[in-house]
């Protein structure tokens, strides 16, 4: 019997757990810091056992490792080159749903003499995304044509019944990792030009983008897409851009927000004694008692305007201490938002995956390709975030405990023998793509529009 180790019991975990337990020939050791979540999560499985571990203990973690024939890490990405060594060590596969880090390349090639699989970005962004991709690219390829365009989007957003609060928003884990991808540079190519987009201003780089069946969002750039050419294997494509969904007046939101000061990592003040109200006056330079007319002139913007509604909403006006100690700007606004844009029980949250290609055939017409995913969490049940990363994660591992994936090193999930089987599986568990073909003109060279 195949024993697989998962480290890490988040909103995530779930679904790759139940996936694997169900599985036969197969035991799962699930393991956190807190070992009451992993308990309720394996719930009593025959085939189920919850361990109690802090990462940080690399004596337990080893022995775990070395106990199992598969890992699979839900942590974050930062703790992944240690617990890949030790995989390295033992001679055991490793399955995450993180990006390729330089400090996870390097290990490709002793991965590769030791015929281990260290397969990386098998969640849904990345990873739904490459293998619906990469699908469609070998199809065309296989049909005598090349791509000439590919454009990409996914949004993690409320469902439209659960979008109740002013920001469209909510989070279903810790907003530190979106407030920090607030910064990031942005790089994308169209008709053959590279365009960059410094992270200061990328909220103010966004377009309006309607995807059938779901609505229409604000679409920003995604990190640079320009690497996305080789690793999809279309290098002589004249455009490529990855980006990310939200809902209307989010990108004009968030960049108040960081012109506010409101990601400042370097100004603290000790919340039991101060306000978000006097904060907020201290990095705009006014009375406490003028705060409304002191934001909207240090942001140029009305004072009736939604940006002021929405900050009131959230709390910051407020002179209400947050009793959270000495903290950062940052962190103060880090805590807001894990109290104010939460899911409540029963509410839904919904996922929106759209590709747009350009494909051209010889002796025809330029063709569009729109693929599409839309899925809904259950209410009582998964979250939609949690079924498209863990689903997919839980598959992998299980195809590895099979031997049916044959290929080694550090590897994304772009290869017919690991994304044909994982989407298969996913089309059972109805997370399904929709795939619309169409003609264009001669003339027609829109990219994102409609």
């Amino acid at each position: 019997m195949k024993r697989i180790l998962i480290l890490g019991a988040g909103l995530v975990a779930k679904p790759a757990v139940r996936y694997l337990l169900e599985k036969n020939g197969m035991q799962v050791v699930l393991a956190d810091q807190k070992m009451d979540k992993a308990e309720a999560i394996i719930a009593g499985h025959a085939n189920g056992k919850a361990v109690g571990m802090d990462v940080k203990d690399e004596t337990l973690l080893a022995r775990l490792v070395s106990t199992v024939d598969i890992v699979v890490s839900l942590l974050p990405w930062t703790l992944h080159p240690v617990i890949a060594r030790l995989c390295l060590t033992h001679g055991k596969h490793l399955v995450t749903a993180s990006y390729v880090k330089e400090e996870m390349q390097t290990l490709h090639t002793s991965a590769r003499e030791k015929g281990l699989i260290f397969l990386n970005e098998v969640g849904v962004d990345p990873g739904l995304d490459h293998m619906s991709a990469m699908q469609i690219i070998d199809k065309v390829k296989q049909d005598g044509g090349r791509i000439d365009s590919f454009f990409s989007y996914c949004g993690g957003l409320p469902a439209l019944e659960s979008n109740n609060n002013p920001l469209g928003y909510k989070f279903s884990w810790s907003p530190e990792g979106a407030m920090l991808a607030a910064t990031n540079d942005g790089r994308y190519m169209e008709h053959g030009k590279i365009n960059d987009v410094p992270g200061d201003e990328l909220f103010k780089h966004y377009w309006l983008k309607s995807v059938p069946g779901a609505g229409v969002f604000e679409a920003y750039v995604n990190r640079d897409a320009l690497p996305y050419l080789n690793i999809y294997g279309i290098e002589d494509a004249a455009g490529i851009y990855r980006g990310t969904l939200r809902n209307i007046g989010y990108c004009e939101t968030w960049d108040f927000i960081k012109q506010l000061g409101l990601l400042n990592r370097k100004m603290k003040f000790d919340f039991d004694e101060v306000s978000p109200r006097e904060v907020l006056a201290n990095i705009v330079n006014c009375r406490s008692t003028d705060l409304r007319k002191g934001v909207s002139a240090y942001l140029n913007i009305p004072e009736h305007s939604l940006t002021l509604k929405k900050l009131e909403w959230l709390g910051l006006l407020s002179d209400r201490k947050l009793k959270i100690g000495t903290a950062s700007v940052f962190d103060m606004f880090a805590h807001t938002l894990k109290n104010r844009l939460v899911y409540d029980e029963g509410e839904m949250d919904l996922l929106v995956m759209h590709h747009e290609f350009e494909a051209i055939y010889p002796g025809l017409p330029r063709q569009r390709i729109q693929s599409t995913l839309i899925d809904c969490g259950i209410p009582g049940k998964d979250s939609s975030m949690s079924r498209t990363v863990g689903y997919p994660v839980g598959i992998a591992a299980s195809l590895l405990a099979q031997e049916k994936i044959t290929l080694t090193g550090v590897l994304r999930p772009v290869h017919p023998q690991i994304y044909e089987p994982i989407l298969a599986e996913c089309r059972r568990l109805d997370i399904c793509f929709k795939e619309r073909r169409s003609n264009l003109d001669a003339d027609e060279r829109s990219y994102w529009g409609d």
